[in-house]
């Protein structure tokens, strides 16, 4: 939301009212913070205190480096749910303390502080380190406020608000040179400066400003993350309506947010982690392979078995079927029963699939919405179970599936009778879920069966609600690590229910390059796990960019082929080239060195999710936030700590990329490049840059191995990377829990004891 026309102007129709001085401080309830009362005219004589708004700014120590931040105008302003589920794993302990000098009050959280001026008619909030005074971001004159629009001219007309919108707005400081990263997955550039971001989850596909996971964080390079602690719709101008300010403004009364310390981009995630959750673990077999039907497409039982009876001929490895929409029958969206006439036995089948060992799991497609023409659609309607309009009637449209209701979570019987839905899924051998939409929510004319939910916040919530629902019915089915979906809606918090894909996007090299930035962007949003339609979603993939997309597909921490109106089994993406060359070989090739990958990937998983780091997509800043450029990096990504993966984008085979500093090992050949600096290659299909970091030990599964899900330890590979004293690589088993560790001392690999059967140490560099 603009509120300025320019930097002197008002925007047409709005009236701005700003924080203009910190008239007086005292302590907050807790007796551990501060509230600081800040009229919008400075007070320079007692007939200045009436006819004018206040705004109140209550700055709390939430834990070791984290305050809150509180922005109020009305304090009688009604406390709407639902709110963000936050300290899901407890609260930490932590020091704060407040200190009160002659021109300024600071109060400490821990390594983050925050010192307010005390000068006579002025306003300015610090935000530093504890240690010392270097600002991360302030909030200088006239950077909290209120707004109105239509602007009013006479106070008397806020007797009656319902015509008026109220905003409240905070503007933090922009630093020379600071650029800002995150808000979800989001498609457009990298760094956020000069954009204009509405965190309102929307189905607008991979290449447009919306996004289906918009999260209220951001990570800036200054060393500071910020979230935004409220659900509803938040807008943001970063860089954009003041070049020089990121402005948070909502619709509403108050405003909080909380600023996280790292220095590192790694401490502030872990922060962020605390505060909202960290990603529940994932099976090793969901690493593997994924195969779709695809979305429009025809399909039957014999189709099913036709794609993995074929995949299996070429030794290409499928370890999870994927049902997409059509496992129902056509306008009986989603009723959760197969369509009888395409699949007459779906127990059978995916129980012979299973032990004819064409695939280990199997999924289905759902979504949170029922067609009226399905007989589920008047049992939930009967029962109350979906959403309302405000006169009482079903909320219905034809958006989607025709006379299309929505089930309403918020209703426990609704709850319940949703988990037995799925329950008779899992009955007949379905695995893991792929929970499809929640992003077009209804805010208006709508009642929730809990009354004390506000429309606006539920529309970005819903996605939490649902995805929670889904995967803790999975957990209690499977086991607590057994759990995972496939969702395309997120917020913030839904992290803790792996894993995300990235949605609808089409096949070619821009989209490409459009996922790549929603993965890097949803990582430094929390998420350790993401996925992308191999091939894209819309279109037909030349072969060319089928396989450009799979050799980076196997190389994100999970991998799914999809598409929209055509299949991605790869025979019929190039009439079955059965060269070198061709898709199959190609897909083949990466789907082992991902089965080779996995004692190395799932190890990164467990410390990922620990430390609330993305495993892959990983921005490259994550891992040198001391080298500039590594904020400008949008075309290729880390694969945990230790692998540099470039994608190509190029018909002609080329890429651009670029190596920090350091002296880096071709994965493929083990030829030696020395950084920091940019390099072209060329690339056959079977190749992409892929280096591996100095001062790493790398553990590989065996040469020839196909498996996602074998013993970690036993007849692997070790390699040696310019390792250096004190080098490690952690050993874990199929569980992911920590049996052991290699590492290098004395000019050794150690840790061999923890290696069975016939394990290789190969020094690839010295």
């Amino acid at each position: 939301m603009r509120f300025r026309d320019g930097q002197w102007l008002p925007a047409e129709g709005v009236q701005i009212e700003f924080a203009e001085e910190v008239y007086r401080t005292t302590e907050t309830p807790s007796g551990k913070g501060i509230s600081l009362l800040c009229p919008t005219r400075k007070i320079r004589s007692r007939g200045d205190t009436l006819n004018l708004s206040t705004i109140s700014i209550d700055i709390e120590p939430a834990f070791d480096g984290c305050l809150s931040v509180e922005t109020t105008h009305w304090q009688g302003a009604a406390r709407r749910t639902p709110d963000f589920d936050l300290f899901p794993d407890g609260r930490p302990d932590f020091s704060s303390h407040i200190t009160k000098g002659e021109t300024s009050t600071t109060v400490s959280s821990g390594t983050l502080s925050a010192t307010i001026s005390r000068k006579q008619h002025t306003f300015e909030i610090s935000f530093h380190p504890t240690s010392g005074k270097k600002a991360l971001t302030t909030l200088l004159n006239r950077s909290v406020g209120l707004a109105y629009t239509p602007a009013t001219t006479t106070p008397m007309q806020l007797a009656d608000m319902r015509n008026i919108k109220h905003y409240i707005f905070t503007q933090t400081t922009l630093s020379v040179g600071e650029s800002i990263h995150g808000l979800g997955e989001r498609f457009g550039a990298f760094n956020k400066v000069g954009q204009r971001v509405d965190l309102w989850n929307s189905d607008g596909g991979t290449s447009s400003d919306q996004a289906y996971k918009n999260i209220s964080f951001w990570l800036s390079s200054r060393g500071y993350g910020v979230f935004v602690d409220t659900p509803q719709r938040v807008e943001l101008e970063i860089g954009s309506e003041r070049c020089c300010r990121v402005q948070t403004s909502l619709e509403g009364q108050r405003l909080k947010w909380y600023l996280l310390y790292g220095p590192t981009p790694r401490e502030v995630l872990a922060r962020y982690a605390v505060l909202t959750g960290r990603a529940g673990q994932v099976p090793a077999w969901s690493f593997g392979l994924w195969l779709s039907t695809s979305f429009t497409t025809s399909y039957d039982e014999k189709t099913v078995n036709s794609f993995l009876e074929g995949m299996k001929a070429r030794d290409i490895p499928v370890e999870v079927f994927h049902f997409d929409c059509f496992w129902l029958k056509a306008f009986q969206w989603c009723d959760f029963v197969f369509d009888d006439e395409m699949f007459p036995d779906p127990k059978g089948q995916i129980s012979r699939l299973k032990a004819e060992g064409v695939v280990k799991k199997v999924c289905v497609w759902t979504n949170p919405y029922l067609g009226q023409a399905s007989p589920v659609f008047a049992e939930a309607a009967a029962k109350g179970y979906l959403l309302k309009r405000k006169n009482g009637d079903i909320f219905q449209w034809d958006l989607w599936q025709t006379g299309m209701g929505i089930v309403d979570f918020t209703n426990p019987a609704a709850c319940d009778w949703y988990v037995g839905c799925l329950n008779k899924l899992f009955d007949i051998g379905v695995d893991c879920i792929k929970t499809d939409f929640g992003e077009r929510i209804p805010s208006r004319d709508v009642q929730w069966f809990d009354s004390s939910v506000d429309p606006d916040r539920m529309h970005n919530y819903y996605a939490f609600i649902y995805n929670k629902l889904v995967y803790e019915a999975l957990q209690n089915r499977y086991g607590k690590n057994e759990a995972v979906l496939f969702a395309r809606s997120a917020t913030a918090g839904s992290q803790r229910f792996p894993l995300t894909w990235g949605g609808d996007c089409e096949s070619t090299p821009e989209a490409m390059a459009e996922s790549i930035r929603g993965g890097l962007s949803l990582g430094l949003s929390g998420f350790s796990f993401w996925s992308v339609d191999i091939g894209g979603f819309e279109g037909y993939p030349p072969p060319w960019i089928y396989k450009r997309w799979v050799a980076w597909g196997l190389l994100c921490s999970h991998s799914r082929l999809h598409g929209s109106n055509s299949y991605r089994v790869p025979w019929t993406v190039d009439d079955d080239d059965k060269s070198e060359e061709g898709c199959s070989a190609t897909l083949r090739k990466w789907t082992h060195l991902k089965a080779r990958l996995m004692p190395y990937l799932f190890a990164q998983a467990q410390s990922a999710v620990k430390g609330g780091l993305p495993l892959s997509l990983r921005a490259m800043c994550v891992e040198f936030p001391e080298d500039p450029t590594a904020w400008t990096l949008d075309r290729q990504f880390m694969v945990g700590d230790s692998l540099l993966a470039a994608p190509v984008f190029e018909e002609d085979n080329t890429v651009e990329f670029y190596l920090p500093r350091g002296k880096w090992t071709n994965f493929f050949t083990g030829e030696v490049k020395s950084g920091p600096g940019w390099f072209s290659e060329t690339h056959s299909f079977a190749t992409l840059p892929l280096y591996v970091r100095p001062n790493t030990i790398l553990v590989l599964g065996k040469d020839g191995e196909t498996r996602t899900v074998y013993d970690y330890t036993t007849d692997v590979e070790v390699r040696s990377y310019f390792a250096e004293e004190g080098a490690r690589a952690a050993l874990v088993d199929g569980g992911g829990r920590e049996v052991g560790a290699v590492g290098f001392k004395d000019g050794e690999i150690i840790g061999k004891d923890a290696l069975k059967g016939d394990y290789k140490i190969v020094v690839v560099n010295s």
